[in-house]
């Protein structure tokens, strides 16, 4: 595990779904009604309870869909932790569609609902770097400085996890930091 910003963001090696936080983020689609990878690991892990939170929100809320870059907040189910944010990142096609822009606003989204919320600790996974095709390399350095920014005006959250279920993808994080000035 790296700690970065006086300990405050920390990057680990796990699975999201078996972290005992205030919250973790689900890299939702825009349907929120489960998926694969992230998405479908925690409607799995956590329950029919966050499916029916879901659709309450598509019904109510959001009834064409989460756009890309917003945020919502369910329960967590049967999750340890206490609340999932479910947020849509870009899907990857070439930097030409504001993909950048999109997913700072997915994690930004995230960092204020939770701070709403009052939410001390929050785990990440690598939103859009999977299925999605953004670029790992190019998230990395966005995911840092939206980060940094929150928590050098914000006292909430307290603590960030950067949660990778791949050694490999945790290393290309924290490679592509230790190459860019930041």
């Amino acid at each position: 595990m790296k700690e970065y910003l006086n300990g405050r963001l920390k990057v680990i090696q796990g699975d999201i779904t078996t972290l005992k936080v205030d919250a973790i983020v689900n890299a939702a689609n825009s349907t929120l009604m489960g998926g694969g990878g992230v998405d479908g690991a925690i409607h799995r892990e956590g329950g029919p309870s966050i499916l029916t939170a879901c659709k309450e929100i598509r019904n109510h809320r959001y009834r064409d869909g989460l756009p890309p870059g917003k945020a919502v907040i369910t329960d967590a189910g049967k999750l340890p932790a206490d609340y999932v944010i479910h947020t849509v990142g870009p899907v990857w096609g070439g930097g030409r569609q504001d993909e950048v822009k999109i997913l700072e606003a997915a994690y930004r989204n995230t960092l204020l609902l939770a701070e709403e919320t009052g939410i001390n600790t929050i785990a990440f996974p690598a939103i859009s770097t999977g299925v999605y095709g953004f670029p790992k390399e190019l998230a990395a350095p966005i995911v840092y400085n939206v980060i940094k920014t929150h928590l050098s005006r914000k006292s909430l959250p307290r603590k960030v996890f950067l949660i990778f279920l791949s050694k490999k993808n945790m290393e290309i994080f924290e490679e592509t930091l230790s190459v860019k000035e930041l």
